[in-house]
């Protein structure tokens, strides 16, 4: 009985919409998760992009006495690149502006990582806008992996 709860855990996790491993791109980072952002911030505003929020969900949880591996998420976006896909599909306002999340795992490393823009295009059926979509996933790429190198 507990192998077939456990197979049945499996296939949902593999099926639950928007949680697919394949939704998500991950880089581990050589920084802790603090630098990950502060690089990844100073990188995104170099080129004109918007730092709206920094939420720290690890101070979050110390706030309600529990305790929490670093985690924090970084909220950013250009209206250049979103206004398009929102005029095609309101709906994807839900996941822009785009978000980063830098944690540490149980082991002590630290990774950062965000949704494919390609999962955001399938997940709201949006045509029309494939050089969009390119641009924010050649962006990201970029923008991330300058906020991991270790000079």
């Amino acid at each position: 009985m507990r192998s077939m709860l456990m197979a049945l855990a499996a296939l949902l996790v593999m099926v639950a919409p928007g949680f697919a491993n394949d939704d998500l791109v991950v880089k581990k980072s050589p920084h802790s998760v603090g630098m990950t952002l502060d690089k990844l911030t100073a990188v995104l505003e170099s080129k004109g992009i918007t730092v709206f929020a920094r939420i720290d969900h690890a101070a979050g949880a110390v706030k309600v006495d529990q305790q929490l591996r670093p985690t924090q998420v970084l909220v950013f976006g250009n209206p250049k690149l979103g206004t398009p896909l929102m005029s095609a599909d309101q709906r994807i306002g839900l996941d822009l502006p785009l978000k980063a999340l830098a944690w540490q795992d149980a082991s002590g490393a630290v990774w950062l990582g965000y949704t494919k823009p390609d999962a955001l295009k399938a997940r709201y059926a949006i045509e029309g806008r494939d050089e969009v979509f390119a641009k924010i996933t050649g962006a990201l790429d970029k923008l991330t992996g300058a906020a991991l190198k270790t000079e």
